[in-house]
């Protein structure tokens, strides 16, 4: 029997939003689910325009989202999960709201502000019986799933250490131009929290190591600068980071980093040899065995595992990019929910999407590395 169609609604990425375009336009490369509601703007004008864009019916098209999860959560034909792709303030009143209606989630990253909002999270679901899947779109990229399968199949044996780097400069422009009334919600603590480049760009690090290597923190010991005149929240961030187990790592990531667009970049460095990914060029990773010469792996090629091959969507040489990673990850996803409308036992961590845990560890991450720069870099523990 064919499966129906899924069903999604979302609350942000209105017009001129990036991201909420970037996530339709992954979840139709899949064509396993409609959009059918939304809430995606506070701004009248905007949500018109969203419902002339987006096709929608005007009966669900909300003026905010708590009117939407009421509304959703009463018809007979709710949505199978709602996207929330909003400033990180209205993540988890947003998601807690969904979730005891009893629909399922996905959410941006950073989760939410604190551990004990994503503890709160991760029980309401739990008693609800609903998915949760946080978007940490380098996870969805064909070569990250390689890097994963390699690291699993013990190529380049045990871990020592991993280098992670993410400079971007894009934030310098809009410093240099800050008023009190006009600058970005990253840069304002009311929306963005605690930190703005950790909870932004280091969970991204965070998350893509623990991803492929399944290795723990265990503690850390971290910088973190606000450089420039207009600066409120950390754009520069330095951790040194031991993982339980005896590996080490350094991370470094900056939102004012001139001469960088999106340049994630992470070294794991093994006993047997060592595994690059550079997110700017993802149909590519390079792998260096002991003793003999680097090789650079090509996406869609035949010598990949078969656990990258699955989300392989055009051959090698014909690039995937951002959309496809997101995409990948909405696969997983929908397989997922597939499943459980099934009727099956569903155990989220064997999907391979991002789950509300990750989304856990990567608040936890960069409230550590506030608390530790706070304390004049001190090392602190992550439990």
């Amino acid at each position: 029997m064919a499966k129906r169609k899924l069903r999604y609604g979302m609350i942000g990425g209105g017009p001129g939003a990036f991201i909420g375009a970037v996530h339709r336009a992954a979840i139709r490369l899949n064509d396993e689910a409609e959009l059918v509601a939304g809430c995606f703007s506070n701004i009248k004008e905007e949500r018109d325009q969203a419902l002339e864009e987006l096709q929608i019916d005007a009966a669900r098209n909300y003026e905010t989202y708590e009117e939407m999860a009421e509304k959703e959560g009463a018809r007979e034909d709710k949505l199978d999960w709602v996207d929330i792709v909003t400033p990180n303030r209205f993540h988890y009143p947003a998601a807690k709201l969904f979730l005891e209606k009893g629909i399922n989630v996905v959410c941006e990253k950073p989760l939410v502000f604190t551990v004990e909002e994503g503890e709160d999270l991760k029980r309401i679901a739990k008693e609800n019986g609903c998915l949760f899947c946080v978007t940490y779109t380098y996870t969805g990229h064909v070569m990250t799933r390689e890097a994963r399968q390699l690291v699993r199949d013990g190529v380049i044996g045990d871990i020592r250490m991993v280098m992670g780097e993410y400079p971007q400069d894009w934030l310098l422009d809009s410093l240099d131009t800050i008023t009190e009334d006009n600058k970005p919600w990253r840069a304002d603590p009311a929306l963005s929290g605690r930190s703005a480049v950790g909870a932004d760009l280091g969970t991204h690090i965070e998350n893509w190591v623990d991803y492929v290597t399944g290795l723990k923190i265990d503690e850390l010991c971290c910088n973190l600068d606000a450089l420039s005149e207009g600066a409120v929240l950390d754009n520069n961030l330095e951790a040194l980071i031991r993982f339980k187990g005896g590996a080490t790592g350094m991370y470094w990531t900056s939102q004012v980093a001139i001469g960088f667009d999106n340049a994630l970049k992470i070294r794991i460095l093994g006993s047997k040899g060592t595994i690059e990914f550079v997110q700017e060029e993802n149909n590519y990773l390079r792998v260096s065995l002991r003793g003999k010469p680097p090789m650079i792996y090509s996406r869609g090629c035949g010598y990949l595992t078969d656990e990258a091959k699955k989300y392989v969507r055009v051959p090698c040489g014909h690039p995937e990019g951002l959309t496809e990673a997101f995409a990948n990850i909405y696969k997983d996803f929908c397989r997922a929910l597939h499943d459980k409308l099934d009727g099956k036992q569903v155990n989220e961590d064997d999907y391979g999407y991002p789950t509300i845990q990750m989304g856990i560890d990567g608040v936890n991450f960069f409230n550590k590395c506030v608390d530790s720069s706070e304390a004049g870099g001190t090392w602190v523990k992550m439990d």
